[in-house]
C-alpha cells in the first residue's frame, strides 16, 4: 500500500504545469531593462490571462476611477511586480482550484477565505507601516498563496488530514506540527515541493516554506515572511476562516521588534478587513 507521503508526492508531481506565458511574464519582470511594452507584447499572445488581469485591474479592489482597455495603461499603472505577482497567483489559483474536490480536513471555500484574510491583513499591515506602495501587492501575494501546501495534503490523503486536524484540535497543538508528528512532513514541507515544481522564486516562495519556520529564516524577505506570519496569527485567533489551525503557535517576540509593532496595530485593521476581504474576493473567480 502506498504511504501517505508518497501520495503527497505523486499528487504534487502530477499538478499541470504553469503556463508558459506565466513564466515568459516572470522572467521578463525579473530583466531590469524590462518596459511596459515589452511585458504587454507577452501578456497579449495570452488572451485568457490578458483577460484575467484586466479585470483584476477594472475590480473593486484596485479601486481605478475609469474603466482600462489598456494592458500597457495597466501595466504602468500597477507596475511591472505587481502584475508579475498577479499573473503568478491567477495561474497558481486556476491549477490549484481545477485540481480540488470536496472532503478532507479543510472546506475548499474555507481554506481560500482563511487565505484571502491572511493576503489582505499582510497588506494591511504593511500598509500601517508605511511600506512603498509598489511593494504592497507582494504581501497580499505572499498571504494569499502562504498555505498551499495543505492542498495536496488535503486532496491526496483526505482521511489522514482529516484526522491531523482533529488530533490537532484534541490536543489543542499547532496544526504543522501534528502534521510533522504523523506523516514526517508539514504543510510548510509540501509547500517547497510546490515551489521547487513552478520554480517559485523570491518572497512568495519563502513565505510558502518558511511562515511557522521564520526564527530561523536567513534570507532576504524578512519583512514580508514576518508580516505574513503575524497575519496568518491573527486571522486564525480570530477563527475569521478555518484552515485547520484553531491553536496556532504564539508569536514569537522576534516578530514585534523587527517589524516595530504592538498588538495595537491589530485593532487598527479590524474594521476595515471584511470591506477589504469582499473586495478581494475577485481572486477567487478570475
Amino acid at each position: 500500500m502506498m504511504k501517505p507521503v508518497d501520495k503527497i508526492q505523486r499528487y504534487i508531481k502530477d499538478m499541470p504545469s504553469l503556463p508558459t506565458s506565466v513564466a515568459k511574464v516572470i522572467e521578463i519582470c525579473d530583466n531590469p531593462k524590462t518596459s511596459p511594452s515589452d511585458l504587454t507584447r507577452v501578456i497579449s499572445l495570452d488572451p485568457v490571462l490578458m483577460g484575467k488581469l484586466l479585470k483584476l485591474i477594472n475590480s473593486v479592489y484596485y479601486g481605478v476611477n475609469q474603466h482600462i482597455t489598456s494592458l500597457t495603461r495597466a501595466i504602468i499603472m500597477l507596475g511591472l511586480n505587481t502584475v508579475k505577482n498577479l499573473a503568478l497567483s491567477t495561474a497558481i489559483l486556476g491549477n490549484l482550484s481545477r485540481a480540488e474536490r470536496s472532503g478532507g480536513g479543510v472546506n475548499r471555500m474555507e481554506f481560500w477565505q482563511h487565505s484571502l484574510c491572511v493576503g489582505v491583513t499582510a497588506k494591511l499591515l504593511a500598509e500601517k507601516r508605511g511600506i512603498n506602495h509598489k511593494s504592497i501587492e507582494e504581501y497580499f501575494i505572499a498571504g494569499l498563496l502562504h498555505d498551499i501546501g495543505k492542498i495536496p495534503m488535503n486532496q491526496s490523503i483526505p482521511a489522514d488530514f482529516l484526522t491531523i486536524v482533529e488530533t490537532a484540535d484534541e490536543k489543542k497543538e499547532p496544526l504543522f506540527e501534528i502534521e510533522y508528528k504523523m506523516l514526517g512532513l508539514n504543510h510548510c514541507d509540501v509547500g517547497f515541493m510546490i515551489a521547487d515544481i513552478w520554480k517559485l522564486e523570491g518572497a512568495i516562495r519563502d513565505v510558502i516554506v518558511h511562515h511557522h519556520n521564520y526564527l530561523n529564516y536567513k534570507g532576504p524577505h524578512k519583512d514580508i515572511l514576518f508580516t505574513v506570519a503575524a497575519a496568518n496569527f491573527f486571522v486564525n485567533v480570530e477563527n475569521l476562516q478555518f484552515s485547520g489551525d484553531v491553536n496556532p503557535e504564539p508569536l514569537d517576540t522576534i516578530i514585534f521588534t523587527t517589524l516595530d509593532i504592538t498588538n495595537d496595530i491589530f485593532s487598527g485593521i479590524s474594521d476595515s478587513l471584511i470591506k477589504e476581504v469582499e473586495k478581494a474576493k475577485i481572486f477567487l473567480h478570475v
